[in-house]
């Protein structure tokens, strides 16, 4: 099997090539230096050429260049584009959205049936690009990801996002009302692999059952021997949370048994 990843050298895409090389795939890195996002006939040619089983597309602007429109050209154009190729060359397309097509005035826990409505920032773009993988591609499996929990104390995880906090301002704000949607990153992408298999549609992963931020990053704390300093706040009122039936990841507390 040969897969295909955008945002390889990311938090999630640095995992699933990891995954998917023990599963005995062929891992092909996008490199956008070698294959430009604004050049169609370029992007075509290369997945022709590679001839993936499946394209996973993780890359987000998270590395800006200063070009005008970057975010939406890499969040939105690109992944109407590589819906649109994985369509006729016949290739499972796999995207991964994110909880943040909510806005912090939605209600949840969110279901498949509840209905996006971020106006702005990353959220929309990614909101609007959900809407276009879709048009573009009927076949294509949209996923969206909660905030990544690692073992790395740098990335774009939570545990990078504590040691930072603690480091800027010696202690953690978090919230006891507020229940993010999140998973371990390990379980993320064997979901990643398995749904690329599965029947097209929008699927949501979330390990929190029922945890506040504040008893999370308290558990992760007391599993780094006390690294940060956790005080409560009630300041962020947010239920976050994402429920997919279809998708069974393991409860947040099997990975973190130092939850209470």
């Amino acid at each position: 099997m040969r897969a295909v990843i955008t945002g390889a050298s990311g938090t999630v895409g640095t995992r699933l090539s990891a995954h998917l090389r023990q599963e005995g795939f062929e891992v092909i890195p996008w490199d956008r230096r070698r294959v430009p996002v604004d050049d169609y006939w370029a992007m075509e040619r290369f997945v022709r050429e590679t001839a993936p089983d499946v394209l996973f597309h993780l890359a987000t602007a998270s590395e800006p260049t200063g070009r005008p429109g970057e975010s939406w050209l890499i969040n939105y154009e690109w992944t109407s584009e590589l819906a649109w190729i994985t369509r006729t060359l016949g290739v499972r397309f796999v995207f991964s959205s994110t909880t943040l097509v909510f806005s912090n005035d939605a209600r949840g826990p969110f279901t498949v049936d509840s209905r996006p409505d971020a106006t702005e920032g990353y959220g929309y773009e990614k909101r609007r690009a959900e809407e276009r993988a879709f048009f573009q591609n009927p076949e294509a499996r949209v996923v969206r990801l909660g905030w990544q929990i690692g073992e790395q104390l740098t990335g774009n995880n939570m545990l990078a996002f504590l040691e930072d906090k603690m480091r800027q301002e010696g202690r953690v704000e978090a919230s006891t009302r507020w229940y993010p949607a999140c998973s371990p990153l390990e379980d993320t992408v064997r979901a990643l692999r398995e749904l690329a298999w599965a029947a097209q549609g929008l699927y949501m992963l979330d390990s929190n059952e029922r945890w506040t931020f504040y008893e999370i990053a308290r558990a992760l704390s007391a599993r780094h021997g006390n690294r940060w300093r956790v005080e409560p706040s009630e300041r962020f009122v947010f239920d976050q949370r994402m429920r997919d039936e279809r998708v069974k990841l393991p409860s947040l507390k099997a990975w973190l048994p130092e939850l209470p």
